[in-house]
């Protein structure tokens, strides 16, 4: 099976702009062969939990309506990412939509202290089917407590897909942990991360794929835009460029 990682820039709380360059890297992906998608953290709206609240969606949000209508004409599954409308408030959510089947919802269960001021934490773990794997989300930094992903492990993920928004800082503590994740677990993960201006930092790219031995297969640069291919029938993974990719206007 292929899973893409798009590394992308957001454009800061556009909506409209970021849903056009999602529905084109999601083309060029199942162009490709990816048979689910995953997208950086908060990448429909950029990292930027001041604007949070004025952004967040409910989980039915007509923002998500065109990228369901292309799951269902590729045949493909979309992680993506979102502040979303919860009863407790805010939530960094991960909209998972799906061809013709309903759309899953994850929230980031470990908030970075950062966040505490903007955002409530999710209170579930999830995995979900892809094709033929059973695959697990996590979101940034409860990526980094090893908890997380052995939790999922239990509950039956062969894939850990990891949706980010690090900092040069950030990605390379992920460098080191993330071989350790994949090692110890026998599980691959899929790492997606932005790149340029978010919140107070820019986005250090280096998205990246590691197979069940903790061998780094691929790994895009610190700031082009691109997909990250890979496949988990073969253990390989590719770097294929975006030079097309729209501006969002």
């Amino acid at each position: 099976m292929k899973l893409c990682a798009v590394q992308l820039a957001a454009l800061r709380g556009d909506l409209a702009g970021n849903l056009r360059r999602h529905l084109y890297c999601i083309e060029q992906a199942a162009r490709a062969g990816a048979q689910l998608v995953v997208f950086p953290e908060l990448s429909l709206s950029g990292y930027e939990p001041a604007l949070a609240q004025a952004l967040a969606q409910t989980a039915d949000s007509v923002w998500l309506e065109p990228v369901q209508m292309l799951c269902d004409q590729l045949g493909v599954s979309v992680a993506l990412g979102l502040p979303l409308q919860a009863a407790s408030g805010v939530q960094i959510g991960m909209p998972i939509l799906r061809p013709a089947k309903p759309a899953l919802v994850y929230a980031k269960q470990r908030l970075h202290a950062d966040e505490m001021d903007f955002f409530t934490a999710g209170d579930n773990q999830l995995v979900f089917t892809a094709g033929e794997l059973r695959v697990a989300p996590a979101i940034c930094y409860e990526s980094m407590f090893l908890e997380h992903a052995m939790q999922a492990r239990e509950d039956g993920a062969e894939v850990y897909l990891v949706s980010v928004a690090k900092s040069a800082k950030g990605i390379g503590e992920g460098f080191a942990h993330y071989p350790a994740v994949a090692s110890r677990l026998s599980m691959p993960v899929l790492l997606a991360n932005c790149v340029g201006p978010a919140d107070t930092f820019i986005g250090a790219g280096c998205s990246a794929a590691w197979d069940s031995q903790g061998r780094l297969l691929a790994a895009l640069d610190e700031h082009s835009e691109g997909l990250l291919m890979l496949d988990t029938s073969s253990a390989s993974a590719a770097v294929i460029a975006l030079p097309e990719l729209p501006d969002g206007r």
